[in-house]
């Protein structure tokens, strides 16, 4: 059997796919007009929070056992700047910030689980510098997903369950795992 360990990076590499993929799928659905739409001056568009995650992301990810995750070149003001870039451009920042995240990840042994990083000068054992991180993502692609859906309104293509489906959805899981319906 596999320790701990060596699951908890399965799972956790599986997670941060997971909510990549919910912003890719917005992402898909929205224009270039789209990601930069934002409610008003101080709210975020989804283009703000990519530039945002990005620039987390290459700070908290890169040299992540042996540097400080708030690098001196991260300048995190910068970052809420509104630009104004292509959605080609948007996405290769997106994708950037990703691909050092999972490479990271890639490079992460069991043994490593245990060790201690610093963010911000902040000792951190590395299973909590990761989680700190999938819930620092999971909060802001969960904002770039209710920004998509405010735009897109009945355009809108859910990226879960729609609505009215529960039973259905479950049925189908149950028939898939060879289970009978508990209904």
């Amino acid at each position: 059997m596999a320790d701990v360990a060596t699951i908890y990076l399965r799972i956790v590499k599986e997670r941060f796919l997971s909510v990549k993929e919910l912003g890719d799928r917005t992402f898909n659905q929205c224009t270039e007009e789209d990601l930069h739409w934002s409610m008003d001056k101080n709210s975020n568009s989804m283009a703000t929070i990519v530039q945002h995650m990005s620039g987390n992301m290459l700070s908290r990810w890169t040299d992540f056992l042996t540097t400080d995750g708030e690098k001196q070149t991260r300048n995190r003001d910068e970052e809420f700047e509104r630009k104004r870039e292509t959605k080609a451009a948007l996405q290769q920042r997106w994708e950037r910030g990703w691909r050092v995240l999972f490479q990271t990840l890639e490079e992460l042994q069991p043994e490593n689980v245990e060790q201690s990083v610093t963010i911000r000068s902040e000792e951190h054992l590395v299973m909590e510098a990761i989680e700190r991180q999938v819930a620092h993502y999971s909060y802001h692609v969960g904002q770039i997903v209710y920004i998509g859906k405010m735009i897109k309104r009945e355009q809108w293509n859910s990226l879960s369950i729609p609505k009215g489906q529960s039973i259905n959805y479950l049925e189908e899981m149950q028939n898939k795992h060879g289970l009978e319906s508990k209904r």
